[in-house]
């Protein structure tokens, strides 16, 4: 039987912080950090102009939820302050300004789902239940044209729609959600699901490829099952409550 997601009220903004600062760390702890690049940011407006992200320099492994920055998308001085990076304010404000369900924003350049953005087909087949989570349900990115400044960042908008989640050719992965919990649910299954498909490819034997029918039952079933993402988000958050509390500060 079927489980209807149950929409959670938002969080006060300073536990969206710390469930933002959360995620840097537990990004960190799966190795999925670029040194001081990639970038996460959650949306604190209701139009989702303003914006919660990390600051140029920091690494992930450090971040606490006082030291994200509040960004206004629609203020172009803001790009120009010197503790912001270029790319995080072009790429994560124009999705903020074009896309309302983007609320969080998650880019990483993780192993295994990079490398599935390097392959010139970058299809996710439904091999296992965590591929399946993703049947027919990505968006791909074919026209990296750089780092991320300008127009590519207004073109990537435009790639991901109404998608939850963004194979960006030769160069990585980015997610979105309705809050923190569920878009870093999304980046590690994918992340999974990835690493499953490059360790089969690697195999050089056939793949078992599930029926289309199977796929999107599974697919749906996932989807029926999104508080899954808020019940496994605070699980993490418990163990760094034990062992590095000062992401709260």
């Amino acid at each position: 039987m079927s489980v209807t997601p149950i929409k959670q009220p938002e969080a006060p903004l300073n536990e969206q912080r710390c469930d933002l600062a959360a995620a840097f760390r537990w990004t960190a702890r799966l190795n999925w950090h670029e040194g001081i690049a990639n970038h996460f940011s959650l949306a604190v407006s209701d139009d989702g102009s303003r914006f919660l992200v990390n600051p140029y320099g920091q690494h992930f492994s450090r971040m606490r939820a006082s030291d994200l920055m509040e960004l206004d998308a629609n203020n172009p001085e803001h790009g120009d302050l010197p503790n912001v990076d270029p790319t995080a304010w072009c790429i994560h404000g124009a999705i903020h300004r074009k896309l309302p369900h983007a609320r969080c924003i998650l880019h990483v350049h993780s192993k295994y789902a990079t490398v599935l953005a390097t392959l010139k087909d970058s299809a996710i087949p439904p091999i296992d239940q965590n591929t399946m989570r993703y049947f027919n349900r990505i968006a791909i990115d074919d026209g990296f044209d750089g780092m991320g400044l300008g127009d590519e960042a207004e073109r990537l908008a435009g790639a991901m729609g109404n998608h939850s989640t963004l194979i960006m050719g030769n160069h990585g992965v980015l997610v979105v959600g309705e809050n923190v919990a569920r878009a870093f649910d999304n980046l590690y299954y994918l992340e999974r699901a990835a690493e499953t498909l490059i360790t089969a490819y690697s195999t050089g034997r056939p793949l078992r490829i599930a029926p289309d029918d199977v796929a999107e039952k599974t697919a749906r079933q996932w989807e029926d099952f999104s508080h899954f993402g808020d019940h496994h988000f605070a699980a993490l958050r418990d163990i760094l409550d034990q062992e590095e509390p000062d992401y709260r500060d």
